[in-house]
């Protein structure tokens, strides 16, 4: 079984790049918002070691997010937390396409280099967009919070290292042109 990783900064299009590839796709983020919103064992996890923050279930990504700007101390208790629940998932998420023979898996997660998930015989692909179009993107978001994001993006390796770390980039235009070409292409080259 191929394992494609994802890497690209935040709000590049890593999960619509995922998405077009048409295979089974491990999405972190998704995964961590269901372990917030259906997992009582991480939120008694949480709620021990972040009592004033993190205080009632499901976790409110806001809670999250006041632990996270309050101090850094707070940021690396939820992370050793959550990323040890998400190795988990991704482990039964493996295993269980390993069962079904699918040729290949999508691993769309954000810290894959950082945490050392990736192995050697991975393919990863750089999602490489536009930062003015990054921002805007970001911007647009419900959530968006500055302060959060540059915090998020001091604990990810720089978009120029995992440039050098992958095999393929795909152009993202934020067009539906632009990725399925790359994809394709991608696709034929590892599946020859």
């Amino acid at each position: 079984m191929i394992r494609v990783g994802i890497l690209g900064e935040i709000g590049s299009g890593k999960s619509y790049v995922s998405n077009k590839f048409g295979y089974p796709v491990f999405n972190a983020d998704f995964e961590v918002s269901k372990l917030y919103k259906k997992d009582k064992k991480t939120f008694y996890k949480l709620n021990k070691e972040l009592p004033k923050y993190i205080s009632s279930f499901p976790i409110d990504k806001n809670e999250i997010s006041n632990a996270i700007l309050s101090s850094n101390s707070n940021f690396r208790k939820i992370l050793k937390i959550v990323h040890k629940e998400i190795k988990k998932k991704l482990y039964s998420f493996l295993k269980k396409n390993k069962n079904k023979n699918k040729k290949i898996v999508i691993l769309d997660i954000p810290l894959i280099l950082e945490n050392k998930i990736s192995n050697k015989k991975d393919v990863l692909v750089f999602v490489d967009s536009p930062k003015k179009e990054i921002r805007k993107r970001l911007k647009k978001r419900p959530n968006y919070n500055n302060k959060l994001l540059k915090k998020f993006k001091k604990i990810q390796f720089t978009p120029v290292y995992k440039k050098r770390k992958a095999q393929f980039i795909i152009k993202n235009k934020f067009t539906k042109k632009s990725v399925s070409i790359g994809v394709k292409n991608i696709l034929k080259k590892i599946l020859k």
